[in-house]
């Protein structure tokens, strides 16, 4: 009788696992694809330096016919030089402001049909709110969030009238960690952030029927130049509470996490085990095209929710000592 029992037990505990993967297979939307890259159009911004030259280099290496936009003409030309040395392929460039719709129409249009857009330009600055200048917080606003609306809006006409023997497309918006959870100092950079998410989420359900999915990218601390200032001008609180998103990652790195998690047609990519864990715990109703990571989700995120709060605590803890030392 106690081994029928084990064995029924047994059967249960089997059973459920596989009635949940079976639940989550048929219900999974987006349905899986694969994006690919060779000898497809690929348009990014930001493109002249850090994670978009990095992209750039990748996907010239993989074949793609490759277009970068950024605003400084004469980076713009380096990268061209730099990812013709390393490739032997050419690469169109536009110099442009994201924040100007009317430029990004006129680029857009001259670069030609696109395939995958990577909207990856932005700019940011950490400082606590009080002492933030209002401009400075609206040109985060303007570059990240609406730049990135002036970017797909320019494009999308032209995505969804490609043949659709051109195969499916992709738009991929690289947010932040940042994006993901807020950390001292980046209030207005978090809002711009965060903000990039609801609109891919919303986006993903209105280009899904034209065969073309959103990837939102969640990079941490990645180690470039621009990353080097802003850590000599950040709060020291933030740099404190920094520290437990892991080590600083290099550029090409994010760039590789980004290239597979576009190919792969993911909504959500993270680029380290920090990232990937933060991922789960912040996944709410993000779309999710793999029903093994959707299993995965559905298993962890009530124990992710524990290490959250444990997190905060921890954070909040900082911060106390923090103000506790200046007022002394």
């Amino acid at each position: 009788m106690a081994n029928s029992s084990l064995a029924l037990l047994s059967l249960l505990l089997l059973l459920l696992p596989l009635s949940l993967l079976l639940f989550l297979y048929l219900i999974v939307r987006p349905r899986p694809v694969r994006v690919p890259i060779s000898n497809r159009h690929v348009f990014i911004t930001g493109g002249s330096s850090g994670i978009g030259l990095a992209l750039a280099l990748q996907a010239a290496a993989e074949g793609a016919k490759v277009s970068i936009l950024a605003r400084n003409a004469g980076k713009l030309e380096e990268a061209k030089q730099t990812i013709r040395r390393a490739t032997g392929c050419g690469v169109a460039s536009f110099s442009a402001d994201v924040r100007d719709y009317d430029a990004m129409k006129r680029a857009v249009e001259e670069a030609g049909a696109i395939d995958v857009l990577v909207c990856n330009h932005g700019v940011y600055a950490s400082k606590e709110l009080e002492n933030q200048e209002v401009e400075d917080v609206k040109v985060m606003i303007d570059v990240n969030l609406i730049g990135t609306f002036h970017l797909i809006k320019a494009a999308l006409p032209g995505m969804i009238s490609r043949p659709a023997n051109r195969g499916p497309g992709s738009i991929a918006i690289m947010s932040s960690q940042a994006g993901q959870v807020g950390i001292y100092g980046y209030t207005a950079y978090s809002a711009s952030k965060f903000g990039l998410r609801g609109m891919a989420e919303a986006l993903q359900q209105e280009v899904i029927a034209h065969n073309i999915h959103v990837s939102l990218i969640f990079p941490p601390h990645t180690d470039t130049p621009a990353l080097a200032q802003e850590i000599k001008r950040r709060p020291q609180i933030t740099s404190k509470i920094a520290v437990s998103s892991g080590a600083f990652i290099k550029a090409e790195e994010v760039a590789k996490k980004s290239l597979n998690g576009i190919k792969c047609g993911s909504f959500s990519v993270a680029c380290n085990l920090e990232g990937f864990f933060l991922s789960i715990a912040a996944a709410g109703f993000s779309p999710q095209t793999s029903f093994l990571m959707a299993f995965v989700e559905a298993c962890l995120a009530g124990f992710l929710r524990i290490a959250a709060l444990c997190f905060q605590c921890n954070w909040y803890t900082i911060i106390q000592k923090w103000h506790a030392c200046r007022t002394k």
